[in-house]
């Protein structure tokens, strides 16, 4: 995916070292990337003023410290944003909120005037830009407005005071369709934050956004097979051979997501809480869904194209399942399914 991202041209938000490396592997351009996230190590730093990648996203008074330090050592200068906590409620799961004061990301805003004047005086980095991420998952326009205005009101505070600010960046988290969800488009989504930006005077700046997952969402599906129907005396239980360890969002958000037959079936309809094989109760997929099942059937739970694959693990020593890339009617394996020897392949055994 990152491959034909890369190929259309797109720049990569990143937060980790790891995340540089896998996007410079498939042929991302360093030059388009921004480095975000609230614990970047110096090694990480490093590697990205190493690499090119064209903006650091600062969250703490202390990283900047850190990063004028590793870009003095490599003789570099660090173009930086300064990423700024709107304390906006963007209405999402508490564990996907970015934007609020109690959260750990961002510099709170009274305190960014202050750190950018700071930046100014500092020999190894320069100030290009104030970002903003509010949170994940998304459904209205109407939070990233309100960060939008907090964001400019810093903005013409910071360029009162002589500096000025190559870009805006507005973080991401748009929302998709997982039930009966009526998010915007990503066209009107930015449309609406345009829109706002030019209504303040700041139209002629250039704008950073991170679509994420209204791009891929959608598009992916986890095909699981049903092992066994099971009735208790309060409910009962499709169990499947797909579990949290391959798509954690149910048990981690209490997320849910469309679950239907890979064929329909002919019958009176039964409900189902759709559970894996894990040794954990929260090992469910989705609860009380009305299907007509039989065992051997495929079952497909839908839009996970996001926080799927790259938040699967290994627990109970299960390997993560293999994806397939399907494009009109070709299908094309990207990563073969993990076998057990490979689970411990980097494992050393006691002489």
């Amino acid at each position: 995916m990152l491959q034909i991202l890369a190929r259309l041209g797109w720049g990569f938000d990143i937060v980790s070292g790891g995340e540089l490396q896998r996007v410079l592997a498939a042929g991302g351009d360093a030059g388009k990337v921004v480095f975000s996230g609230v614990g970047k190590t110096a090694a990480e730093m490093r590697l990205a003023l190493d690499s090119g990648v064209d903006c650091f996203n600062v969250e703490s008074p202390n990283e900047l410290t850190v990063l004028d330090r590793v870009a003095g050592e490599a003789g570099k200068t660090a173009r930086v944003a300064l990423r700024i906590n709107p304390d906006v409620d963007a209405g999402t799961h508490p564990y996907i909120s970015t934007g609020l004061k109690s959260n750990k990301f961002g510099i709170a805003q009274d305190q960014t005037a202050q750190l950018a004047a700071q930046t100014a005086q500092l020999k190894h980095v320069r100030l290009v830009g104030i970002a903003s991420h509010i949170g994940s998952q998304i459904t209205s326009t109407a939070p990233y407005l309100d960060a939008v205005d907090r964001v400019l009101d810093l903005v013409e505070n910071i360029e009162r005071k002589g500096m000025h600010l190559e870009h805006i960046d507005l973080g991401g988290g748009l929302g998709i369709r997982y039930t009966d969800e009526t998010p915007p488009t990503p066209r009107e989504w930015l449309a609406a934050l345009l829109a706002r930006i030019a209504a303040r005077g700041f139209g002629h700046r250039t704008v950073i956004v991170e679509p994420g997952r209204s791009i891929v969402g959608n598009a992916g599906v986890l095909l699981t097979r049903t092992l066994y129907l099971k009735s208790a005396p309060a409910k009962h239980f499709a169990v499947v051979d797909a579990g949290m360890n391959d798509l954690i969002r149910p048990a981690l958000y209490e997320a849910e997501q469309a679950i239907v037959p890979a064929e329909a079936r002919e019958g009176t309809a039964l409900h189902y809480d759709v559970v894996g094989p894990v040794c954990e109760s929260a090992d469910w997929l989705g609860r009380d869904r009305a299907l007509v099942l039989q065992e051997g059937d495929l079952l497909a739970v839908l839009s996970s194209g996001a926080y799927g694959m790259v938040m699967a693990s290994n627990y109970n020593s299960r390997g993560r399942p293999a994806e397939v890339l399907v494009d009109g009617d070709k299908a094309m394996l990207i990563r073969p399914r993990e076998s057990a020897e490979q689970l411990y392949a980097s494992e050393r055994l006691l002489p």
